[in-house]
């Protein structure tokens, strides 16, 4: 993929852009079967590519600039804004909408906050798209002091951006490298954007993790499925649900399905997409989500089928010890680091990784993510 920015030195963020991609998947799929060799020899399947260009479904954009002439990127080492509002990795309708909100915040005369003095008010735009080209909108101030400049301009957002069904302000009052705050203010009465995936409406909140490649996370969801419905089990836990991507694209007329996820927006999220697809929550059929620390140790009877998906940092030892004296017969675990996932298969050795497949979430980067089947070893 050829970029401008990264030519002009403006932006390095895509660390292996000059490696040809098919190179850059034979360089991940090398270094998870390396780390994964130690504790088995799964089969492993064909890895599932994404797109060069186009492929990301959230755009992160720090607001910097002047008053009536803002940018929407990142920051120079002097503090200073890079406008990447045409940055390839964007689909249309968020690169259309950058350009747009870009627009709008110097219209209103919203003031970017200055790292190096401190000062200004907004910091971020974060925009979400969904399949169809619909699209979650957020602004991230310091204060709610020019709060009411986006309340009062509603009419011209909706304009200059008519596909924004979800339009929220996080306030985020400290001055550190964080996105954002714990206070959401929402603008619109629709407080969910429904992403499409195999069919199923997923929803996501504002504050609710959703990964960044649509289309290859529908293909994780399908292989997934897959070796859950290969196993068939009669019951099944989600661990680190989410907004039930896995226990959603899982279930059965003769299973039953709990997903457990510390997030009560992601579970607020997920029981909304249950109740819409008219599943019960309890009994054969049945989908069901719990606000619960995923890394704490379960109680209560062990399931026929456990499905992991931690974050980088991976699985607690107290859970690793879990599912290895548990009895759980299968475990589909989904890593977006390798490194980790090794760790705690050392710490699992009663559970063989049987079939495993890369999937590229992240082209021109060394990120990935990596699904593995496991069996208990007889």
């Amino acid at each position: 993929m050829d970029c401008g920015y990264y030519n002009k030195g403006l932006c390095r963020s895509c660390t292996v852009i000059e490696v040809p991609y098919a190179r850059q998947v034979a360089d991940k799929q090398r270094l998870v079967q390396e780390l994964v060799a130690p504790h088995g020899d799964p089969q492993w399947l064909e890895p599932v590519t994404s797109r060069e260009a186009g492929f990301r479904n959230k755009a992160k954009m720090v607001v910097a600039g002047s008053v009536g002439d803002p940018t929407l990127g990142i920051l120079d080492q002097n503090g200073s804004g890079t406008d990447l509002r045409d940055c390839p990795l964007y689909p249309e309708p968020i690169s259309v909408a950058l350009d747009a909100l870009a627009e709008f915040i110097a219209r209103v005369r919203l003031l970017p906050y200055n790292v190096t003095k401190r000062r200004g008010e907004i910091k971020h735009v974060i925009v979400t798209g969904s399949p169809d080209g619909r699209l979650m909108v957020r602004f991230v101030l310091r204060s709610t002091q020019q709060l009411s400049k986006i309340q009062d301009n509603m009419s011209l957002l909706r304009e200059l951006v008519p596909h924004a069904d979800v339009v929220s302000v996080n306030i985020q009052p400290e001055h550190k490298a964080v996105i954002e705050g714990p206070e959401e203010i929402m603008l619109t009465e629709q407080t969910e954007l429904v992403m499409t995936v195999n069919e199923i409406p997923l929803r996501v909140r504002p504050r609710s993790f959703f990964q960044t490649n649509t289309e290859v996370t529908s293909q994780l969801y399908r292989q997934v499925s897959e070796w859950v419905d290969r196993a068939s089990p009669r019951t099944v836990w989600d661990v680190y649900c989410g907004v039930g991507g896995f226990a959603l694209h899982v279930a059965g007329p003769s299973r039953e399905v709990t997903g457990t996820e510390i997030s009560d927006d992601a579970v607020a999220s997920a029981r909304d997409t249950a109740a819409a697809l008219g599943l019960p929550e309890s009994g054969p059929g049945s989908v069901r989500f719990i606000v619960d620390d995923a890394a704490a140790v379960p109680s209560g009877p062990a399931p026929d089928l456990a499905i992991v998906n931690p974050p980088r940092r991976g699985l607690d030892a107290g859970l690793c010890e879990w599912l290895e004296t548990s009895g759980v017969s299968t475990v589909v675990y989904s890593s977006c680091n390798a490194k980790t996932l090794a760790r705690d298969l050392g710490r699992m050795p009663s559970l063989e990784p049987i079939e495993a497949r890369l999937l590229d979430m992240f082209p021109h980067t060394g990120h990935y993510e990596v699904a593995v089947l496991l069996k208990r070893r007889r």
